[in-house]
């Protein structure tokens, strides 16, 4: 940028006085640079034992809380029954059988029919 582009900001810029630096500037830096930890001390900060047990049990209490609360039903032979063999008498078997017997006729009578009729 020359002079002539921006008088005002020329004028301004020789208004500051120059910034004098600490003869121990350099030292300070290289100091400062070494007091920061390297990237794997940084993460391993995270990991410290005083932020894992809570987060940990934290995790260990989330987990039994959704097992316990979706737990699947239990399959019990007994109660899953139906209904219609559990009301049959002892003496309407009989009869139940020769139901049996008839569906095993008219299933096999339809068969026959069909081969009739090609």
């Amino acid at each position: 940028m020359k002079r002539e582009d921006d008088q005002k900001l020329w004028d301004i810029l020789g208004q500051v006085r120059p910034v004098e630096l600490s003869p121990f500037f350099p030292r300070n830096i290289v100091r400062k640079i070494k007091e920061r930890p390297p990237g794997f001390e940084k993460l391993r900060s995270w990991f410290s034992l005083r932020k894992l047990v809570p987060a940990a049990g934290l995790a260990v209490a989330v987990i039994a809380a959704v097992l316990v609360l979706h737990q699947p039903a239990s399959h019990n032979p007994e109660e899953s029954a139906p209904d219609v063999i559990a009301a049959i008498d002892p003496q309407d078997y009989d009869v139940v059988a020769d139901l049996d017997e008839l569906l095993v006729t008219d299933e096999s009578n339809l068969w026959d029919d069909e081969t009739q009729t090609l």
